[in-house]
Order: structure tokens, then sequence, then C-alpha cells
């Protein structure tokens, strides 16, 4: 488990500056089960960190998301209260990244995306990673639309299925509806969708 968490470190480390060894600690312990309490979190944190500003960093990439949501669960409706008796997760595809970084050491985006595409039984699993990284091509604040999304589809042949991969990509944590930018959807006449920002470590705006 030491070695395992020592490694969680080393990948985070590759693109966080501060608080890689409590994130290590909290998505050790997480990954298992794909969630962890506040009340748990409190114990692994480095002594002397500020216990909000790590699990604030973790929101932000979307690597350890609160439960608590105030209408959907869209990443963005989540409601973060660093407080007791509040619970966090991992989405889908951060426990495949996990699960290899503390294996190899290494954050392996798209290693991990094939992989929760294939077990959740996406057909086009293998064409995943690199659906992705058109999509993270598209974003404007790592934000894309529909028909972005249909348009990186079509350019692999995927155009017959836009609908099916746009939930599959929700199922695993790969992107999530954005409401928060209804102006930005209603200009561009398309639904918006947040990317995870932890598939593009080396990429943030």
């Amino acid at each position: 488990m030491i070695n395992q968490q020592k490694h969680i470190e080393r990948a985070l480390s590759s693109f966080l500056q501060d608080y890689a060894v409590s994130l290590a600690r909290i998505l050790n312990a997480a990954v298992e089960k794909g969630r962890i309490s506040y009340g748990e979190i409190e114990k692994l944190i480095v002594p002397g960190e500020d216990i909000e500003e790590v699990l604030l960093l973790g929101y932000e990439w979307r690597i350890l998301v609160p439960v608590r949501s105030l209408k959907s669960m869209e990443w963005g409706d989540r409601v973060f209260l660093p407080m007791p008796g509040e619970e966090y997760e991992l989405p889908n595809v951060v426990k495949y990244l996990v699960g290899e970084a503390a294996r190899s050491g290494t954050w392996e985006p798209g290693k991990a995306m094939a992989t929760v595409a294939r077990e959740m039984g996406e057909p086009a699993w293998a064409r995943i990673p690199r659906l992705v990284e058109k999509l993270g091509a598209y974003a404007k604040g790592r934000h894309v639309t529909a028909i972005q999304i249909k348009q990186a589809c079509k350019a692999l042949d995927l155009d017959d299925r836009v609908d099916s991969l746009i939930a599959d990509l929700k199922a695993c944590g790969i992107l999530s509806p954005s409401l928060g930018y209804l102006p930005e959807a209603a200009r561009k006449r398309a639904p918006v969708y947040e990317l995870n920002p932890s598939l593009f470590p080396q990429h943030q705006d």
C-alpha cells in the first residue's frame, strides 16, 4: 500500500505543484470503493496542509468530486462543502487513472480511457483516446459542444453513433453536461459539455 501511494504521488507530481502527497493518500484510500468521506480524508491530510485547499484542488481537476448535488449529477452542479458528513467520489475514468498510477507511477489518460470504455462495453473503445484527443483540440476553456463532438466522431467514422458515444463518455467520467455554460449553448445552438481536465494534465488553460 505504501508503494502504491508513492507511485500515485509520483504520477500526480508530474502535473500538480502542490498537495500531491495528500491527494495521493486520499486517492489510494478511495480508489477501491470509488468514494471517501470527509472524516476519512481528515486523517490522511499531510499535517499543516489546508484540507479545504486540498479538496478544492481535487475538485478543480475533477479527480475528486463532491457527492452532494444541487439538481443534477453534472460536475459543475456539485456542492463543494469541505465539512464533516460530506462524501467525495472519483469519476469512473479517474479510478483507472489512479489504478494505473499505483502500479506504474505514471499518469496514463489514453490507457485509462480505453480500459474504462472497454470494460463498460463500448464497442469502439480502442478509438476513444483518439476521439477525446480531438475533442481536447476543439475545446475552449475545456468545454466542447455537441456539434464539435459530432465532428470528431465523423473524423473517426463514428458519426452514426454520436448519441450513444456521448452517453458512454458521460458514464466513463470523461465528460459531463455543462448547464452552467447555457449562454454558450444558446449562442451555438447546441448542448455544451465539460471535458475532464485530469485527462489533459499538460494542457490547462
